[in-house]
């Protein structure tokens, strides 16, 4: 038993200290990552906007970042304007409300430019990873605002 115990550790031990030594090179990221958004209105009478958003510019998010530490507090000084998208496809979409109420068609007609937009991203070589989704609903009487949005996160390999 104890020489099979030594041989082995005679094995296995070159095997996982190749392993431990082995580098990854991140330098170069090896997937991209995109970020689709879907704004739908659940205001009443259709007064909201809905739309797909997706940006066209890319953003280094080191650029807008700090770090806080005890010994330095020093406030995130980016400027607004500098993180600001001026370039994006804005795909419009129907209200899930009009005059009569909620409208079944035009969840139906949101469904297939969504679909559109997903399946055309499949196409180009993305994968869909994860979808989140979160609402802003009435709050009252007197609020009479609402979204719905969902995030679409995909990535591709490079």
């Amino acid at each position: 038993m104890k020489k099979l115990m030594i041989i082995y550790m005679l094995a296995i031990v070159p095997i996982l200290g190749a392993t431990a030594q082995k580098q990854v090179d991140t330098s170069q990221p090896e997937f991209e990552i995109k970020v689709i958004t879907s704004v739908e209105s659940i205001v009443p009478l259709g007064l909201g906007r809905s739309r797909i958003i997706s940006s066209s510019t890319d953003r280094d998010y080191k650029e807008f970042s700090s770090e806080q530490t005890e010994e330095d507090n020093t406030r995130n000084k980016s400027k607004r304007k500098d993180i600001r998208v001026k370039d994006f496809e804005e795909t419009k979409l129907l209200n899930f409300y009009n005059l009569g109420g909620i409208r079944f068609q035009n969840i139906a007609a949101n469904d297939a430019v969504i679909s559109s937009k997903l399946t055309k991203m499949l196409a180009e070589g993305w994968d869909l990873v994860f979808v989140t989704s979160a609402v802003e609903s009435d709050a009252g009487e007197d609020d009479g605002q609402g979204i719905f949005i969902t995030r679409y996160i995909f990535k591709r390999k490079l």
